[in-house]
């Protein structure tokens, strides 16, 4: 397309046609006020804040979806823009309960920047009634949910509405109601956890306001380690390390790793353990049931075995499923993800190797994610004999809680993980990343299967097909040559030879608009129905990019906290989860029937299926 010229407070520039003003403006370097815009979302123009004058046009003009066609001048600052802004933003505070000190998202609410910017010292069209006082008006929120919602702190901007719909392509919320009966809910004004909602908590990051929220376990952690008869140990998920630095003023992008384990430590806990470890083991028991499932189709036919087999990892892309998608759950993995791994293993293992009553010990896991909530909370989920994660924590409360203690985090010295899962590799970390499972799991199973180091096709270890943000992402890997079966898995299978000359076909997807895509067409007999291996997760950007990850979220932050990841992968000595020694150990002294074994399957995976079994 053709570039225009368009002149905005006096400034010319040049932009592609149907470029907005508003991205013009950017270009320009003038910033001009939004909330109901995201860069994640299409526009919609609902809020107004943005509104602009635009010569030769009767009225203001919302300058997020007026597309420029033709030469402009336009002009973002006139008495008559910031009168129509100043009254716009009193009327959404006329309609918000602004009990600002008490909110989640103090200081970093947008309405609350923007009131600030704009002066308000006073309530021109009065204000919301007090919560004691509010209407009768249904709202979905439930104390037990993932997602909480406070209706009169929403401002209608619709972010949550756009981003359930456009970014996910779920659905559950919608808007509803006419004139001052307008109000953001579910179908028939159910709570989100009895309707379609996956617990992703996107709409939670795009919220401008402190509307939408998770649920906060903070204090039910902080009583676990005041009291003595408990022994409270925590994991810790990669992706929270690349962004838990931004709640302390830092860039995006700066890992934390070593220092937040100090932290959490002068917090109270008892232990702080490496969620990576039970990445590297998900990786061996997924690897391993994919060996088992591939070799059940291609060489025994057993129309049982469902391929491709999907990654299980990701909470919300799993409750995606099952709503959308129930028919094809038998290509789940049935492995467990890390985080109720680690659950089992800290109330089964660890406690029989410190000699310490299951009953007693608390665990909790950092994660990125609000679906942690609700994976943890699954009644399925308690096959130590004990609910295996007692609380999930986001990436945010494990901000409060540091901020509560008085520590300025990135002053903090680093200390590393705690034995006996203090030992992981870069196969781990890469988790938090889209496409990182992938990656991690094409590491270890190409090096079980040829016998050759991946470094042979991939520069340093690194499999760049498979990352970067492109929603759907597909690669080939031929398999040339095979070598010897390794012992760990020696009893699974009796050689690679059937899979010589083969070509391993995966797929990756980030978000659920994009799930729903590979899923189409695989029922469709599509590209994708070829495929041996899928990664699937929920959210954009993959872990990153998690509801429970610090607000804002854009994709230039996203990127940045991968490469916050990515540079943690090549620090570490041992970069393959088949290589992790503390998961090689784990095997020998506990998992004593190796990878998928009865054990295994009894506290690591959620069934034990025909696509689990043994090979005869």
């Amino acid at each position: 397309m053709a570039d225009i010229k368009v002149t905005i407070d006096g400034l010319e520039v040049s932009v592609p046609e149907g470029t907005t003003i508003l991205k013009a403006a950017e270009k320009a370097g003038i910033k001009i006020p939004t909330l109901c815009h995201h860069n994640d979302l299409c526009a919609s123009g609902s809020c107004r804040i943005c509104v602009v004058e635009v010569e030769g046009a009767r009225t203001l003009q919302a300058s997020c979806c007026y597309p420029i066609s033709s030469p402009l001048i336009v002009k973002t600052n006139t008495a008559k823009v910031r009168n129509a802004r100043s009254n716009i933003l009193q009327l959404m505070l006329s309609e918000h309960y602004g009990d600002c000190y008490t909110c989640k998202r103090n200081l970093n609410c947008e309405l609350q920047t923007l009131a600030a910017n704009y002066g308000v010292d006073s309530f021109k069209f009065g204000r919301s009634p007090k919560i004691e006082e509010k209407s009768e008006t249904p709202v979905f929120g439930d104390s037990d949910a993932a997602i909480q919602f406070e209706k009169e702190k929403c401002i209608l901007c619709e972010r949550c509405v756009r981003t359930c719909i456009q970014l996910q392509d779920i659905g559950a919320l919608g808007k509803c109601g006419r004139s001052n009966e307008t109000h953001i809910t579910t179908f028939g004004d159910n709570p989100l956890n009895e309707v379609n909602c996956i617990n992703c908590g996107q709409c939670v990051n795009r919220c401008p306001t402190g509307a939408l929220t998770e649920r906060d376990d903070t204090d039910a952690v902080w009583r676990a380690i005041e009291d003595p008869t408990k022994h409270v140990v925590i994991q810790t998920a990669p992706a929270p390390r690349a962004g838990i630095g931004e709640c302390f003023g830092l860039e995006p992008g700066v890992a934390l790793t070593f220092q937040m384990n100090t932290a959490i430590r002068q917090l109270g806990f008892d232990r702080v353990f490496d969620t990576n470890f039970t990445a590297d083991l998900t990786i061996i028991e997924e690897g391993v049931e994919l060996i088992i499932r591939l070799y059940k189709a291609l060489v025994e036919k057993d129309p049982s075995a469902k391929v491709p087999q999907f990654t299980s990892c990701s909470p919300g892309w799993i409750k995606y499923i099952e709503h959308f998608y129930p028919n094809m759950l038998d290509h789940l993995s049935s492995a467990k993800s890390p985080q109720q791994m680690f659950g089992a293993v800290i109330k089964t293992y660890y406690a029989k190797k410190f000699n310490i009553d299951p009953a007693n010990i608390v665990s909790v896991a950092l994660m990125p994610c609000t679906a942690k909530k609700f994976e943890c909370d699954r009644p399925e989920m308690r096959s130590s004999g004990f609910k295996d994660v007692d609380y999930g924590l986001t990436t945010r409360e494990m901000a409060k809680m540091i901020k509560e203690a008085g520590m300025d985090l990135p002053k903090l010295a680093k200390s590393d993980f705690d034995d006996p899962f203090g030992s992981a590799t870069g196969s781990g970390v890469i988790f938090a990343a889209t496409g990182g499972v992938m990656e991690a799991a094409i590491r270890t199973v190409y090096e079980l299967v040829t016998g050759k180091k991946i470094e042979g096709l991939f520069s340093e270890a690194n499999i760049v097909p498979v990352r970067g943000f492109e929603g759907i992402k597909y690669a080939e890997l031929p398999i040339t040559e095979v070598g010897p079966v390794p012992e760990l898995i020696a009893h699974l299978v009796p050689n690679w030879d059937w899979l010589k000359g083969a070509t391993l076909k995966v797929a990756i997807a980030h978000g659920t608009a994009n799930a729903k895509k590979i899923l189409d067409d695989i029922q469709a007999g599509g590209k994708f129905s070829e495929c041996h291996f899928i990664e699937f997760m929920a959210c954009p950007g993959g872990c990153l990019g998690g509801g429970g990850q610090p607000i804002p979220t854009t994709p230039e932050i996203r990127k940045q906290r991968a490469k916050a990841i990515y540079g943690e992968d090549m620090e570490y000595v041992v970069r393959k989860s088949h290589e992790n020694p503390a998961v090689l150990n784990i095997y020998k002294e506990f998992l004593t029937d190796g990878p998928c074994g009865h054990k295994s399957h009894d506290l690591l995976h959620t069934s034990y299926t025909a696509r689990g079994k043994y090979i005869k």
